[in-house]
Formats: C-alpha cells, structure tokens, sequence
C-alpha cells in the first residue's frame, strides 16, 4: 500500500516534530483561519496528535471585517470538527486602536490566542507561516530598516507560539490542503493591494524572482534563520548590559533609568539595543520606535553637550540628568 503524498507527509512530518518536543501534558491547538496553510496544518494535528497521544483543538477567530465572517468562522469551525479536534474555538474580536488595519487586526487575533492558551493551560499555538511567509516577512523588516532582529524573520517557536511549516514553501503545503480533500478559503485580503504584505507578495517577490532567477524566497529565508542566531546572542548580551545599567532595579514610574557609564564603554550594537529596550519599557510603542529616534538617544549618551530632551513616540522623552539616561 502507498505511504501519502509526498507534500502530505512533508506537512504531517513537520508537525510531529513540532509535537515532539512538548511536555506530554500539553494540549495542541492550530490557529485556522480556514485559508489553504492553516488548513493543511489542522489536517496534518489532527492525523499525528492522536498518535503522539496528545489533545489536539483548534482556534478561528472572526475579524469581523467582512460581511459574512461570521458565517465564515462558523464553517471554518465546522470544518475543524469533521477533522476530529478537540475543543474548537470560536473567538470573536473587535479590531481597532493604534496602527494601521493590518496591525490592529493582527493584534487582536494574538489577543485572542492568548486567551485560548490560557484557559487550556498548558496549551501551545501552532501556526501556519510557510517558508514564503518568512520571506516576505523580511523584506517587510527590509523596508522599514529595523535592524537584524527584524531581518531575523519569524523564530520556529516563540513563548508558546509555534511554526511548524517554515521550512515549507507555500507551493507544498497547499499541495498538502488539496491531496488531503479539504476546501480552503482565500481570504480576499491577502490579494489586496492596500496591504503592505499583499504587495510584497505579489509584486515584489515576483518581481524579484525575474530579475535574479528562482529561489528568492528560500534565500531569504536562509538569511532570516542565520541573522537570528546572530541576533539572539546580541540580545543575549544586551540583556546582560542592560541589567548592569539599570541596577537590576524595577522601571520608575516614568520608565526606567539607565547609568551612562556602562553604556559608554559597550560596543555600539549592544548600547543601541539597551536604549530601544528602555524606550519600550518606557512605553513607546514598537512600531513607531525607529532607528532614528535610537540614534538620538544613543547620541545622549556618546556626544552628550547639554542637549535638550529627545521626543519619542507615545509621549515618551529621554533625557540625560549627570550621568543617568532617564525617561519621562
């Protein structure tokens, strides 16, 4: 008798490492929006969580955004049943606050998981971000110019978020969803142009790939995987500066303050990352907090004449008082 298609096993192989590698408590839950990955990779949990002899479910979360998601999240859940997971969850979510759409949408859905992890504890999220996802994920950290861990991708695993199929192009795991006979949806998004991901995905990667020959994605990929390793062992490194700067005591009120000795002698990739950590804690919201702004508060530190206050996104300032790095 013959095995399953070769993109079927490909998938279902990747999940069970992913499984592998938990506590045997923990239950596995796929984020299914109903779309061709995710819906590959609920069929490939609910085929190998019964052989590892774990709980496998699933979370969909309606947006909203669409008329019709509703019925939509219901079907997805539908669907998800008929694939044997236990329990299904529907989250329904408001979509809103700072950022643009993409952002306050994907920040809803993270909310939502977290929810769901936390009332199935201990409990992990699988994800369905392909190799292409990867890709495009780092020229979007490309464009913005925010440093390595940006270019550094998406990590196979972060907190109890996982990412089975990046290794995977999105050509084999969407194979995968046809040969295991499930209807995907396309969520009419992810085709429109107004949406910086949906541009890179279908101009600039195709766009890339004629002017330098195929394998644009998988090389990007590879360079995301390799500046992670770099990365982590500066934020590694940073953590230690930054714990040594600080005190080791918690943040002030208005945010934590920073002694400028230590920073002074630390090599220029670690002092630079200390001071973004800090504006964060600070409260400035990640996606407004660029390299500029970084630079100029790096600059209180090496070039420091009595300037004023250095403005920062969210109504944060960073100032230097004597020998301390302060935010206010």
């Amino acid at each position: 008798m013959s095995g399953p298609h070769p993109a079927v096993a490909a998938v279902r192989s990747a999940v069970r490492r992913a499984l592998s590698a938990l506590p045997a408590d923990t239950t596995a839950l796929v984020a299914c929006s109903g779309g061709a990955d995710s819906l590959a990779l609920a069929g490939a949990l609910a085929f190998e969580a019964p052989r590892a002899g774990r709980g496998a479910g699933a979370v969909t979360v309606d947006h909203g955004l669409q008329e019709g998601s509703d019925e939509r999240a219901e079907s997805v859940a539908k669907a998800l049943h008929g694939l044997g997971l236990h329990p299904v969850l529907v989250h329904t979510v408001e979509v809103g606050g700072r950022g643009g759409p993409e952002a306050a949408a994907r920040r809803a859905r993270y909310e939502a998981l977290d929810d769901a992890v936390a009332d199935h504890a201990p409990a992990v999220v699988l994800l369905g971000h392909t190799l292409d996802d990867q890709a495009e994920t780092v020229l979007l950290g490309l464009a913005r110019g925010s440093g390595a861990r940006s270019l550094a991708g998406m990590a196979p695993r972060t907190g109890h978020y996982l990412r089975p199929l990046l290794d995977l192009d999105r050509a084999t795991v969407r194979e995968a969803c046809d040969r295991m006979g499930l209807d995907a949806w396309e969520d009419p998004h992810n085709a429109d142009s107004r949406f910086a991901r949906s541009r890179v995905r279908h101009q600039a990667l195709p766009a890339l790939e004629r002017a330098l020959g195929p394998g644009i994605a998988a090389a990007l990929a590879r360079t995301a995987g390799m500046l992670r390793s770099d990365a982590d062992t500066l934020d590694l490194l940073a953590g230690e500066l930054y714990a040594e700067a600080s005190g080791n005591a918690p943040a002030a009120p208005g945010g934590p303050e920073l002694a400028v000795a230590p920073l002074e002698a630390a090599p220029e990739s670690l002092r630079t990352r200390v001071l973004r950590r800090a504006a964060l804690a600070a409260g400035c919201p990640a996606g407004a907090l660029t390299a500029r702004h970084v630079r100029e508060l790096d600059r209180l530190v090496t070039e420091w004449r009595g300037q004023a206050h250095i403005d920062l996104p969210g109504g944060v300032r960073g100032r230097r008082v004597a020998d301390r790095i302060r935010f206010v």
